[in-house]
């Protein structure tokens, strides 16, 4: 499947991925005013337009990727691990079926609430699920 940002400059292909996940914490609703909707994938990105991506490394193991010219969110990526939370707005013509769940629930503000019934993760255990001593996936 294909996404690509609002100007077309950056698109990224990636094997089909229907499930959503949305993160509440507070650097990424800084970054994009709300949660992040994202689609998981590990391991490599076919990316068309490198050259129109700016990283930005927002701790010491993440960087925060965007378009130089629209400035369309594209992914987050944890370095240790490879892997890539994909903006899910980059996939428009794609069927997204479910958000598959949530992670630093304890970030979320009051103002907001996902009807979803979804597993709920803390930061904490976001971060013992997804830490490369647990085996985690993400």
């Amino acid at each position: 499947m294909k996404g690509h940002c609002l100007c077309g400059a950056v698109t990224i292909t990636v094997p089909d991925i229907s499930e959503v996940a949305a993160c509440h914490c507070a650097t990424c609703r800084r970054w994009g005013g709300g949660p992040l909707f994202t689609l998981d994938h590990d391991g490599k990105l076919e990316i068309e337009g490198e050259d129109s991506i700016a990283e930005y490394q927002s701790s010491d193991w993440a960087e925060r990727a965007f378009c130089k010219t629209c400035g369309s969110h594209l992914y987050y990526h944890l370095k240790f691990h490879d892997h890539f939370a994909l903006s899910a707005g980059l996939f428009q013509d794609v069927k997204l079926t479910q958000l598959s769940q949530q992670i630093f629930i304890d970030e979320k503000p009051d103002f907001y609430e996902l009807a979803n019934d979804t597993p709920k993760l803390t930061g904490e255990e976001a971060f013992a699920a997804f830490s490369p001593a647990s085996g985690g996936d993400a």
